[in-house]
């Protein structure tokens, strides 16, 4: 129960990474408020939660800045303050380089970059308003330091994600504030079993894979719950990698039948 008594928001709360982490926070004693764009799957895993005192369900749009705001009002308003945000949601379309359009790519950027942009000034003006520090945790990946063309707007977006918690980590940090990221590898997600597995191959991403597995939800969840809690009180700016030892890996490994 790290946790408890603290309040905290999730973005792309729904499903996947979102939901693993909004549970594990959950059971760490915080008081969550689950927040995606899909307002029916919302409602079913908030419901299936069972502490109905304790969760409160917020249907945002992380691309619009006021959406994301008044997300942050309603988590203040229900539970009195926030002092841990996590910056989730993020959607990444599997597109030949030349094939990404404009339109494609102006939507990838709106919600993985600027949706944590405005997520971190959100919850930096109500932290610094309350004086009592707090956690911002932004969901960055393996590919904002890897080039993968297949997944160029989402690569890039992550990239300059991880300029968003390093430069707020040093904006921030005189308040208490830190700012930190998580980078998973391949987590068997709905979105990574779908395009992703079918555009690699399950032997090509184990094959670059020291660990020779899929990770899970549940294992960058618990890997957000460490940097949300007073255990990462002198961590900020970092991004850490959960990825099975995939970035430091320079060729490839045997891959078991």
């Amino acid at each position: 129960m790290k946790l408890e008594g603290k309040i905290a928001v999730v973005t792309g709360a729904a499903r996947g990474i979102g939901r693993a982490t909004a549970e594990r926070l959950l059971a760490e004693g915080a008081k969550v408020v689950f927040s995606d764009v899909d307002e029916q799957t919302l409602q079913a895993t908030v419901r299936a939660q069972g502490a109905a005192d304790r969760v409160l369900a917020v249907r945002a749009d992380v691309s619009r800045k006021a959406d994301v705001d008044a997300l942050v009002e309603t988590a203040v308003a229900k539970f009195g303050a926030l002092d841990v945000m996590v910056n989730n949601a993020g959607i990444a379309p599997v597109v030949d380089f030349l094939e990404v359009t404009e339109e494609l790519l102006g939507r990838v950027l709106d919600v993985n970059l600027k949706g944590a942009f405005y997520g971190t000034q959100a919850a930096a003006r109500q932290m610094i308003k309350q004086g009592r520090g707090g956690a911002i945790i932004n969901m960055s990946s393996i590919n904002s330091g890897l080039a993968n063309p297949n997944v160029a707007p989402y690569a890039i977006s992550k990239g300059g994600m991880n300029q968003v918690t390093s430069t707020a980590a040093v904006a921030f940090a005189s308040h208490g504030i830190r700012v930190v990221g998580v980078g998973p590898g391949t987590i068997m997600t709905d979105m990574v079993a779908g395009a992703f597995v079918q555009s690699a191959g399950n032997h090509a991403i184990l094959s670059r894979t020291p660990l020779g597995r899929y990770g899970e939800a549940s294992e960058v969840a618990a890997v957000v719950a460490f940097l949300a809690s007073d255990d990462a009180s002198y961590i900020t700016g970092e991004t850490v990698y959960v990825d099975g030892g995939r970035r430091v890996l320079n060729y490839v490994v045997p891959v078991k039948a």
